[in-house]
């Protein structure tokens, strides 16, 4: 049984999850934080492999403020490559690995309840309530098995949403009251205008970014989320490449760390030893 005080949120983004070797050192640190008592809780996307299938069927898609814009044509393709392909990937990884785990989806038990975000972006969910009961219950079960989640939503009259995954991460993260949320991307973090990692950002600084046109796209959403966390009590919200997966959980240092104005981790005071920077030859602003 988990502490249930002591919990992380994992966002898996699709992009990071092409490579069975990064997946691998994923799985490594949900292990090393499940040995330090931690109640892990994963979310992921799955873009390129939605885009994989929608271009083997013929479909054609966009993107609108980093969002993708769905069609009811989209979703049955949307649902079974998260639901099934995605999820039951990182599942089977989990479990062969000796972390149980238990695939879901924002739809199951109403975990997540939305109503369409705009017309604009078609089959798309707002969410607006959260359900923590079941995610709460897995971690009082014998082996307490670590929830996949699928970002996927469920309306009032039973119909399913496609949910942007780092919203769906953030909203969950509050709702579960997490010590970090943790965004696994194919970046090393947040850059700035010239391409250089930053390795903190308050709420104003990601706000300066945004303002500045400096993020954008799929970032862009992700930096709105990440500000939401930050702004509603979780104390430590960072972005890293998922290949440091395992190396994140040992150096603060790993990735940009965000947080709400005036709350900056004491650790950011205290510069990193040469060892625990991350692996990537990267400059720093």
């Amino acid at each position: 049984m988990m502490n249930q005080s002591k919990k992380i949120l994992i966002k898996l983004g699709g992009a990071s999850l092409q490579k069975d070797s990064i997946l691998q050192g994923i799985v490594q640190a949900v292990k090393e934080f499940r040995q330090f008592g931690y109640q892990v809780v994963i979310v992921h996307g799955g873009g390129p492999a939605i885009n994989a299938e929608l271009t083997k069927k013929g479909i054609t898609w966009s993107f609108k403020d980093g969002q993708r814009v769905t069609t009811n044509e989209m979703m049955d393709t949307i649902e079974m490559v998260l639901s099934g392909s995605m999820n039951s990937r990182i599942v089977r990884a989990l479990n062969v690995a000796g972390v149980p785990a238990m695939g879901l989806s924002g739809t199951d038990g109403g975990i997540l309840s939305c109503t369409r975000a705009s017309e604009a972006l078609g089959q798309v969910g707002q969410i607006q309530s959260v359900n923590t009961l079941f995610i709460d219950g897995l971690a009082q079960i014998k082996g307490s098995p670590v929830p996949v989640i699928a970002p996927l939503g469920v309306g009032a009259n039973g119909e399913t949403y496609n949910i942007n995954a780092d919203w769906a991460a953030t909203r969950l993260a509050a709702a579960l009251k997490v010590e970090q949320l943790l965004f696994m991307t194919d970046m090393p973090g947040i850059l700035n205008g010239d391409g250089c990692l930053l390795r903190e950002q308050s709420v104003d600084d990601l706000q300066d970014l945004i303002e500045k046109d400096i993020v954008t796209g799929g970032m862009l959403t992700k930096v709105r989320a990440i500000q939401f966390a930050a702004l509603n009590g979780i104390g430590s919200v960072r972005v890293l490449n998922a290949i440091d997966a395992v190396k994140g959980l040992w150096s603060d240092w790993v990735g940009t760390t965000c947080y709400d104005n005036g709350h900056a981790p004491a650790w950011l005071k205290y510069p990193p030893r040469f060892e625990e920077l991350p692996s990537e030859d990267f400059q720093y602003a």
